[in-house]
This record gives C-alpha cells, structure tokens and sequence, in this order.
C-alpha cells in the first residue's frame, strides 16, 4: 500500500460510523477471511480481544478461523461509534456494541447463548478505498443478564 495521501479516500464521521456497522456485518455473516482482511491494514495491526491479543494479519487470522468455528447466529448491533479524534488521514473512535451469539461445547445436548455490550477503541487510517483499522482495543466486556459466559 503507498503511503502517497493522494491514493487513499480521506476519512469522514460518515464513512467511519458505515465502516463500523459494515466491520460488524462481515462479521455476522463469517465473510471469507480475505474478504475481512481487506478492511485491516496490511502492516503493523495490533488487535485487542478480551481472550488474547493478535499481531499481524497472521495473527488476526488465527483468531477468525477459531472465532468463526466456535460461535455462530451471531449478531453485532452497534449502539454508538464516537469520533475522538480525526483527520483525513487518521481518525480515533469509540465503538459501543452489543455481540449476540450462540456457541456449542461438545457434548453438551444445546448451545448456550451469549449476549455481551464491549466498549472499543480503534484507530483508523485512510486507505485506497476507505478506512483500514490499525488498532483495535476492546476496552470494556460486560455480560448482559441471562448471558452465559464466555
């Protein structure tokens, strides 16, 4: 990727806020790994997660295929994305969602359901044809009443 500004689509509230419930939307539907590295920068990413951290896209690769495999009915609404910090090339948000999934833990006779509100932090950086996360931090990671554990 060149870090010539004039080959990236600078970044907006609007674009960043789309960004977000189209992030979570790959995510719902288990999108081709390729297909979500896509939005990811290709050098440099730092991914927090509340049960490990990834470097790379080598390492967010490893997270996907064991996160895809293990929940699924998923479903991610975001409840607010909030602009900390932005200009064409870099912005900084805050993400609130709520994550609804089931997952199913051999040989138990049903799946349990998850429902859980996380608090992130992203960076963002302008790329050749939208916003690419940098960094991803999930701050917060509450359980919502009924929710099983994770």
């Amino acid at each position: 990727m060149s870090n010539d500004v004039s080959t990236t689509v600078p970044l907006t509230e609007q674009s960043l806020r789309a960004f977000a419930v189209d992030w979570y939307q790959a995510l719902d539907r288990h999108d081709d790994l390729a297909a979500v590295q896509i939005k990811l920068v290709p050098d440099g990413l730092d991914m927090v997660f509340p049960e490990t951290t990834t470097h790379g896209l080598t390492g967010f690769a490893e997270w996907y295929r064991t996160v895809t495999n293990k929940f699924f009915d998923e479903v991610h609404e975001v409840r607010s994305t909030e602009v900390v910090s932005l200009t064409a090339q870099r912005a900084e948000i805050t993400v609130l969602v709520n994550w609804k999934a089931s997952k199913w833990t051999p040989p138990a006779a049903r799946s349990e359901r998850l429902d859980f509100d996380a608090l992130q932090r992203w960076t963002v950086v302008a790329g050749p044809n939208g916003p690419l996360i940098s960094r991803y931090v999930v701050e917060t990671f509450d359980p919502n009443p009924g929710s099983a554990a994770l």
